[in-house]
This record gives C-alpha cells, sequence and structure tokens, in this order.
C-alpha cells in the first residue's frame, strides 16, 4: 500500500505558475501509473493529467494541454505537475492519485489518494 503527500499549493495571480508535488511512500513507487486530479466547490473531481510507471507515456486533459506538465522522479519517489499560465478556471484542490495497470481518466479507477492541496488563481 502507497501513502501519497501532494505539496506545493497556494495563490497565484492569473498568468503565473506553480508547481505541485506528490510525495510517495510506504510502497513500491515504480509500479504505478500516476495521475494528477482536481476538484473545484460543486464540481466532480477531474481528471488533469497522467503519466505511466517508467514515465514514457503521459497524458493530458484537453483543458490544461499545453499549459501543465507532468513529471516523475522513481528515484525520489515523487511525481510532479509544472503548471504555467494559470487561469481563474484552474482553482481547485489537487489530489494525486494512484494506480496500476495503466493510466485512467476516471477517479474511481484509482486505489490510492493524496489529501489534496489548495491551487487558488486570482483573476
Amino acid at each position: 500500500q502507497v501513502q501519497l503527500v501532494e505539496s506545493g499549493g497556494g495563490l497565484v495571480q492569473t498568468g503565473g505558475s506553480m508547481r505541485l508535488s506528490c510525495a510517495a511512500s510506504g510502497g513500491s513507487f515504480s509500479i504505478y501509473d500516476m495521475g494528477w486530479f482536481r476538484q473545484a466547490p460543486g464540481k466532480e473531481r477531474e481528471f488533469v493529467a497522467g503519466i505511466s510507471r517508467g514515465a514514457g507515456n503521459t497524458y493530458y486533459a484537453d483543458s490544461v494541454k499545453g499549459r501543465f506538465t507532468i513529471s516523475r522522479d522513481n528515484a525520489k519517489n515523487t511525481v510532479y505537475l509544472q503548471m504555467n499560465s494559470l487561469k481563474p478556471e484552474d482553482t481547485a484542490v489537487y489530489y494525486c492519485a494512484a494506480r496500476r495497470f495503466g493510466v485512467n481518466v476516471l477517479a474511481r479507477n484509482y486505489d490510492y489518494w493524496g489529501q489534496g492541496t489548495q491551487v487558488t488563481v486570482s483573476s
């Protein structure tokens, strides 16, 4: 079983950048495919980005493509989400999640979740 802890959230102005980190412990991080999700108030949790366990494949929601970059460092048991050109509509709680056997865009298909980190983009 793996434990996930996100960090790096906060308040940023429109057009700014922020990098989120998700540190894993308690398991073999390199066997998990990882995803970043976000949830805004009153909305469902939505897929943002995903990365395969070997980092060979990355996936992005259309709304963040070209602005966000997901990466991972298996030696550090950490996955990152670099967010550039942030918009007010990116405001949400961001979660990282882990599963085996492939990146998936559905939150219900992930086995392990972090507690989330708040990202607020001011206009």
